[in-house]
């Protein structure tokens, strides 16, 4: 009967090694297919991260036109002269 009871437990013990060493061997597939798709992630972000590397110094001159345009804006409405509702120069009043 003891030697039974021995038996049935060392079977168990390698059914729970085997079932364990199986878990093992799915998740490093996983982790191996997982590090691929990566691999490929990474190299398409370096790959747009090359073809968008021109856009930083051409949004760099687009902003400094659009800071142009907007300090002459500002000029053109601080000037009363180009406002038609302002007083007209020479202090006379429309007739």
């Amino acid at each position: 009967m003891r030697n039974r009871l021995i038996a049935a437990t060392l079977g168990e013990v390698v059914l729970l090694v085997v079932v364990l060493a199986g878990y093992l061997i799915a998740i490093a597939d996983r982790l191996r297919r997982i590090s691929a798709t990566l691999g490929q992630v990474t190299f398409g972000v370096r790959a747009i991260e090359t073809q968008t590397a021109p856009v930083g110094p051409a949004v760099r001159d687009i902003n400094a036109a659009l800071e142009q345009v907007a300090g002459a804006l500002g000029e053109a409405a601080a000037d009363t002269s180009l406002d038609p509702a302002a007083e007209p120069r020479g202090g006379q009043a429309p007739t």
